[in-house]
């Protein structure tokens, strides 16, 4: 074993651990949710296709939509590369899936050209965060570290793509100055290479070894700075988007509890299945009471702010704002985890979700529109966790608006919404039947 393998393989070993320690942590997080099982698998193999694979919601903004898909496409393609030099880094290998002919010159001439187009495109990223002052980057939860977030993350992303081009320019040279016929494809490498001129193989060497060890650190380092942040959607957004909800956008999922008692109420003798557990209570008010499902939503987020931007109670300057509810959840279950993990699910360190971090105003800005859930990359449903924090103001704490304390009350007394009897409700007819005679 080379001295190369020995190190690679401790760079590997250390970038395993800590990530594996991370997600370790992010998964008893999801202990701490509420079940909710999958169904319809198939369709949302299909969902996940389009909306993942060929990035059809974020193709709703055609011009960053199809430079952002352009980035994704990329990765995937650049992903087999990167599994190759892992490969070779691992067995001392050289180019280990050359065997592959014609198929590896496409795959790798194409992962050439995409990483190229992806350094130019996280430029133009870059430059829209920094000088453009694009108002959706912009909002009381886009704080300056999570802004410099967002820059970091691009920053690593072109630094990856340039020692990726580094390493097949200097491949190519050196193969050039020995020689020898490449292994692969390289369009945009060789063409590059002839602006560098007569080198040694010795310098060719030297400068391809460097880039190819920056490119494998560089990707040890990302991806445990990923979960940390907004950038952690590289890894979650395919699986969000299977795991989202696939009914029509305003459907209201009933919560079975009281399902059950209006059905026993209408008739006593239907039968009702036990399928669910009494709820310990109604609705949501802290990060232990959502979904698994609403949490891996928040992890998922991309913090784009295209549900903020066509909000339209934020628009009309509410204090309402979609991504900062996904934001919000996010940093509640980091908070409360850490102490849930340590002392138990009785854990309670005196604060919650509702109130500590989200207001009732914001809640109740909320128009149930859905706008958001329509807009969001990764099929984040947001209305819906927001219905579950009202239905927790409403039933457990009696905090409703008046307007809708005084709907209820009229349910109550009169069975319908309106402050009239039932025997008065078809007074209004009184003058048609007068006309009429």
């Amino acid at each position: 074993m080379t001295l190369k393998q020995i190190i690679f393989i401790i760079a590997l070993l250390i970038t395993f651990i800590v990530f594996g320690i991370t997600m370790w942590h992010l998964f008893q997080y999801f202990r701490f949710t509420k079940k909710l099982p999958l169904k319809n698998l198939s369709k949302r193999f299909w969902i996940m296709i389009k909306v993942a694979g060929f990035q059809t919601k974020i193709m709703r903004r055609p011009v960053i939509g199809f430079m952002h898909a352009l980035v994704f496409w990329g990765f995937v393609i650049i992903l087999i590369g990167s599994i190759e030099m892992v490969i070779d880094g691992l067995f001392g290998f050289e180019r280990i899936f050359g065997v592959a002919g014609v198929v590896y010159d496409i795959v790798i001439g194409l992962g050439d050209v995409f990483a190229f187009i992806i350094a130019i495109l996280i430029l133009c990223f870059l430059f829209r965060r920094i000088f453009m002052h694009i108002k959706r980057f912009y909002g009381s939860e886009m704080t300056p570290s999570t802004k410099k977030d967002a820059n970091l993350a691009l920053s690593m992303i072109l630094l990856l793509m340039i020692t990726l081009l580094g390493t097949n320019i200097f491949y190519v040279l050196s193969c050039q100055t020995l020689g020898i016929e490449a292994v692969g494809c390289y369009p945009v490498s060789t063409y590059l290479a002839t602006f560098f001129g007569a080198i040694s193989p010795e310098t060719a060497h030297l400068w391809h070894e460097v880039n190819w060890w920056s490119h494998i650190l560089l990707i040890c380092l990302f991806a445990n700075i990923l979960p940390y942040s907004k950038h952690f959607h590289v890894f979650l957004s395919v699986p969000n988007v299977f795991v989202s909800r696939i009914e029509p956008l305003g459907y209201v999922r009933n919560m079975y509890s009281i399902t059950k008692e209006v059905k026993l109420m209408l008739d006593p003798s239907a039968p009702v299945p036990e399928t669910e557990d009494e709820p310990e209570k109604f609705g949501v008010s802290d990060a232990t009471d959502v979904t698994w499902v609403h949490y891996m939503n928040a992890l998922s987020c991309t913090q784009c702010g295209r549900c903020t931007d066509v909000c339209p109670a934020n628009n009309t300057g509410k204090k309402l704002s979609p991504r900062k509810i996904m934001m919000d959840l996010r940093a509640r279950m980091n908070e409360k985890g850490k102490g849930l993990i340590k002392n138990g699910t009785d854990y309670d360190d005196g604060k919650s979700l509702i109130n500590d971090y989200i207001t009732v105003e914001e809640l109740w800005a909320c128009t149930q529109c859905n706008a958001c859930a329509q807009e969001c990359p990764v099929n984040i449903n947001q209305p819906s966790l927001i219905l579950d924090m009202r239905r927790y103001l409403v039933l457990e704490k009696s905090e409703a608006p008046s307007g809708l304390n005084t709907v209820f009350t009229n349910i109550e007394n009169n069975g319908a919404p309106w402050q009239f009897s039932p025997e008065d409700r078809l007074n209004w007819a009184d003058e048609l039947y007068m006309n009429v005679k």
